[in-house]
């Protein structure tokens, strides 16, 4: 009864990853024969899988979106990724759904194995804010291991000295021991602020460029510094070294009004005053300065202060008036 069990939950499993399987693939990856394979579908149809069987030499078996929610197999990341999300809107607020929101968020944590809560409890409580879904120049967040995250999160919130090997912006390897105290999200990347042992200073560490991290399980006296603080020494070290190109952008607009339509991106709006706003731009090249316009209302009058900015700007009219017949 077990080996069966086991057996359903694995096609279940297979089921939830893929969108098609022949029932030959079902056969090899379950090892069992043809036969067994369709009496384990008619136990998961009895307890409310829709599974459509497929006829022909493509045939085979397909989950299918039911009326109702039947329970889901997740994996360790998919667990963390969910639970992780519920918490975010419960704190934020999903209007007329907190209630719901609460309640899917205890059913996960409940069934989560300890290991896992501590790595949820830790990203919740010792990462600074949202990861933006792109940058500035439309480029998608680059994707950092959830596990590693998770581990730096976890020394983070229990005072852990940490030693990994660090890869700087030139490609040059160093060893590193620190003492962490937060993870910050900045410009489509994720940070680790932490205590420089050796250097007897703070630093600030690309998550990307950060491997073979190793828990000494050596606690440490945290010094104190506020998010805020910490968000604000991430965003100094980090704009020296990512900004090649800066303009100001002043706009015709007030500056809630704009401040709204650019959401995370207007956080740095500076008013000029009652119908005009400034947008001071950062970026690794003028392009990239150029690409971030686009994202201003449409209609919404504007001007460049910046004389590389201007210059890729007139020469770019050229081209598009000539595009334009």
């Amino acid at each position: 009864m077990a080996a069966t069990t086991s057996r359903t939950l694995e096609l279940l499993s297979l089921l939830q990853s893929h969108r098609h399987w022949t029932a030959h693939e079902l056969v090899d990856r379950l090892g069992v024969s043809e036969r067994t394979l369709r009496r384990d579908v008619e136990r998961l149809r009895e307890l409310g899988y829709g599974i459509e069987s497929l006829r022909g030499v493509a045939g085979g078996y397909r989950l299918e979106a039911g009326t109702g929610l039947p329970p889901l197999l997740l994996s360790d990341d998919e667990g963390v990724a969910i639970a992780v999300g519920l918490r975010s809107q419960a704190t934020a607020g999903l209007r007329g759904a907190e209630h719901t929101t609460l309640s899917a968020l205890a059913k996960i944590e409940q069934v989560l194995p300890p290991a896992l809560r501590r790595r949820i409890e830790a990203l919740q409580s010792h990462a600074a804010g949202p990861l933006p879904a792109a940058g500035r120049d439309g480029r998608p967040v680059p994707a950092v291991d959830s596990e590693l995250l998770g581990l730096l999160a976890l020394a983070c919130r229990d005072a852990e000295r940490l030693r990994f090997r660090y890869t700087d912006a030139n490609g040059g390897e160093t060893a590193r021991s620190v003492e962490p105290h937060r993870l910050v999200p900045i410009a489509r990347r994720w940070y680790l602020l932490a205590w420089d042992r050796e250097r007897d200073d703070w630093r600030t560490f690309r998550v990307d460029r950060v491997a073979e991290v190793f828990q000494t399980r050596v606690r440490f006296e945290p010094r104190p510094m506020g998010e805020e603080e910490a968000r604000e020494r991430v965003e100094r070290a980090t704009r020296y070294r990512r900004s090649s190109a800066t303009a100001r952008i002043v706009v015709a607009l007030p500056r809630a009004e704009l401040a709204e339509h650019l959401g995370w991106w207007g956080r740095e709006l500076e008013t000029v005053d009652a119908g005009h706003c400034a947008w001071p731009l950062e970026a690794d090249s003028v392009e990239a300065l150029a690409m971030a316009l686009v994202w201003l209302p449409r209609g919404a009058a504007y001007a460049v202060e910046g004389d590389e900015l201007r210059a890729l700007l007139a020469e770019e009219a050229r081209r598009f008036a000539a595009a334009a017949g």
